[in-house]
């Protein structure tokens, strides 16, 4: 049997191996809350399409025209039923409230609405703090809505969540849809981030992005920048996790962004995220989240642009990718809220896992075509058994190629 044929064996075992499916469909409305469960309120801004034919699903991961907006409640489980950092995902539209995570209601709202509504919970926020969180690459809409509620949670911070999410079809092999969704939502965001800036009520405004969402992120923020001449003023917290981004475009965009900037801008890094190492061969250069921070020349263009670095190499975590370093440690995510309290800048890389500050959500990348893409597609399939159902996307194609080439 030639190489070829070994490798699409292998493959094939692998994808109809074990397989778990994603949530789907679960964002159907409770309105229950079981007994000591907690409930997470979230904003949502999106410039996904809306999904009315299937229930429980809102959004779609295309992409819609304009802003639209929903306001939805999560019933997270008990804390003694619960492991703090994790989300107890829902297997169904029906979900046992004491032990997963369900959603009480979920509303799709009007601009004006949404407005009033999120007026309404900023002026009972202390220090009228607004987090705004924009998720990463192969991301579902409600992925991205329980993350958050999650973070938020565990995190304890007395904030005014607010979730930007953006078209991605939460595909592994979808990745370059998703990099162009991501560039098509840019301009959403800005428009978000200068309403947060003129609202009188918003007294400070953190942003938390992870992977591929530091694009869409970065981008929104040097838009700004060229536009009003800097950043806004309320926007203090920049936070770049495991961030999904070229390091030279990295430099030209903090550039833009001007020497007026937020006073805590932070970049996550890790050396041993392998989806990030995975993206660098798909790019061919080095990814902002995978850097040397100590190294030539990242450590000069860092210092020089005052972008603290928290170097996360090494931390051992439950995410196998080590990509999501955030949402697996109850240190970390319950550091968020503290963090956001006090106002302090974080230590160097040199400080405990509990010193760091985080977000979560699912990342992963993959190359394009035949054997070569699925063949990058598997070691994500291997750790990660939801990743098994993206691969059959491939696999007959590489089968075809195979035929010819062998």
């Amino acid at each position: 049997m030639g190489r070829g044929r070994i490798i699409l064996a292998a493959l094939l075992a692998l994808a109809f191996s074990a397989c778990s499916s994603r949530p789907h469909g679960t964002l159907v409305a409770t309105h229950q809350v079981a007994p000591g469960a907690s409930v997470v309120d979230l904003l949502v801004v999106t410039t996904r399409q809306p999904n009315d034919s299937e229930p429980g699903v809102m959004f779609s991961g295309e992409r819609g025209h304009g802003v639209h907006f929903a306001d939805i409640a999560v019933s997270i489980p008990p804390d003694a039923a619960r492991a703090v950092g994790e989300v107890q995902w829902p297997d169904g539209p029906t979900p046992n409230p004491a032990i997963q995570f369900a959603t009480v209601r979920a509303e799709v709202l009007s601009r004006e609405a949404a407005l009033a509504d999120f007026n309404a919970r900023i002026r009972k926020t202390p220090k009228r703090q607004v987090l705004l969180f924009v998720h990463g690459f192969n991301t579902r809409f409600e992925e991205a809505v329980y993350r958050f509620a999650q973070i938020v949670h565990d995190s304890r911070a007395e904030v005014t969540p607010v979730l930007f999410t953006w078209p991605s079809r939460g595909r592994l092999l979808q990745y370059g849809y998703d990099h162009e969704s991501a560039s098509y939502s840019r301009d959403a965001l800005e428009l978000v981030l200068q309403a947060l800036q003129r609202d009188r009520d918003v007294g400070e405004i953190s942003i938390l992005a992870h992977s591929m969402g530091n694009w869409v992120t970065l981008e929104a923020l040097r838009q700004m920048a060229i536009r009003n001449g800097q950043i806004g003023s309320k926007i203090q917290n920049v936070m770049l996790a495991s961030p999904d981004v070229d390091f030279d475009v990295f430099r030209r965009q903090i550039a833009e962004i001007g020497g007026v900037r937020p006073s805590i801008f932070t970049l996550f890094a890790s050396r041993d995220d392998d989806a990030l190492a995975a993206s660098r061969r798909f790019w061919g250069n080095t990814r902002l989240g995978a850097v040397d921070p100590k190294a030539s020349p990242y450590q000069e263009v860092l210092d020089r642009d005052r972008v603290k670095v928290v170097d996360l190499t090494g931390i051992a975590t439950s995410d196998p990718l080590e990509h999501s370093k955030f949402a697996s440690s109850p240190q970390v995510v319950r550091s968020i809220g503290a963090r956001l309290a006090q106002g302090q800048p974080l230590r160097d890389g040199q400080a405990g896992l509990g010193d760091h500050l985080g977000i979560a959500t699912a990342g992963a990348v993959s190359a394009v075509g035949g054997v070569a893409g699925a063949a990058v597609a598997a070691p994500f399939a291997i750790v990660d058994p939801a990743t098994r159902e993206n691969l059959s996307e491939h696999l007959s194609a590489a089968g075809q190629k195979l035929d010819t080439q062998y």
